[in-house]
């Protein structure tokens, strides 16, 4: 089993779709570089690897993505950002596979010194094989907005007055295609159909805009000339409120602060993540 299961992994394939440079586009090879699973990677155009080569301390990241359009339960594409090390700082966007048809699920999470359980699950309200839609996470002192394309999805705020603990570590930028049958579809009942593998995910527009560091002084990435940190980005705007709520209500499918069976009374940040 141990075997069949490193096997499948190496059936994955990531393809990277960069086009022709504008003055907006950031060449791939510039910021990542390749972190496992080289010799799978297929490049289009130009560039390389997945992985940022700087860490960040803050800042406003975001990838387009693609699934692959074949049978791909079981199979996770993710882009997320997350520090080394033990106690480590994680924020993730995954998304989930599904039988062809079938909508698909987007599941973010976030880890601060190694604490996660911090799932919510949205049902798109698009078809992620069908075209490239934005990924995008802003990350500053004060919150974390999840994005897709346009429309906020999620707002993690920093609640440490409350005792709750907060992303602040160093992170680097990374991506990656994986397989999770065991859980990511229909809690795992639905299994991987090898037999279409191999599984494409296409990634572009690889923008990265945040504040690179070589230590772990953090607290320099705060500062107000990134324009990140300004006031305007503390809080959600209105017209952004009235979609995040959109969002919740039409389209949230797990919420780990209404999971009465998980966690028996909700973590102390809850329901101020919304």
């Amino acid at each position: 089993m141990n075997y069949c299961r490193v096997v499948y992994l190496f059936e994955f394939i990531l393809i990277f779709s960069i086009g022709n440079a504008t003055t907006e586009d950031v060449l791939f090879d510039q910021n990542y570089g390749i972190s496992w699973g080289s010799r799978l990677v297929r490049v289009l155009d130009q560039g390389s690897g997945f992985q940022s080569k700087a860490r960040y301390g803050s800042g406003f990241f975001q990838l387009r993505m693609k699934m692959p359009d074949n049978d791909c339960a079981g199979v996770v594409v993710a882009f997320y950002l997350m520090s080394k090390g033990r106690k480590h700082d994680e924020i993730d966007f995954e998304l989930l596979g599904n039988l062809k048809g079938r909508p698909m699920l987007l599941q973010t999470n976030l880890f601060a010194n190694d604490t996660g359980k911090r799932e919510q699950r949205i049902r798109l309200w698009f078809d992620p094989t069908a075209a490239f839609h934005s990924y995008r996470i802003l990350w500053n002192r004060y919150n974390i907005v999840f994005y897709v394309d346009d429309v906020p999805i999620r707002v993690f705020k920093n609640k440490r007055r409350l005792g709750v603990l907060y992303p602040a570590r160093p992170m680097r930028v990374e991506a990656s295609i994986w397989n999770g049958e065991k859980w990511a579809t229909d809690g795992g009942r639905t299994k991987t159909n090898w037999s279409k593998a191999p599984f494409d995910a296409a990634f572009q527009h690889f923008a990265v805009d945040g504040c690179p560091l070589a230590g772990t002084a953090v607290e320099r990435c705060y500062a107000s000339r990134y324009w990140w940190n300004a006031e305007r980005y503390w809080t959600l705007s209105e017209d952004d409120h009235r979609k995040l709520q959109l969002v919740r209500d039409k389209y949230l499918t797990y919420d780990y602060c209404t999971d009465t069976k998980r966690f028996r009374k909700p973590a102390p940040e809850c329901p101020f993540n919304q």
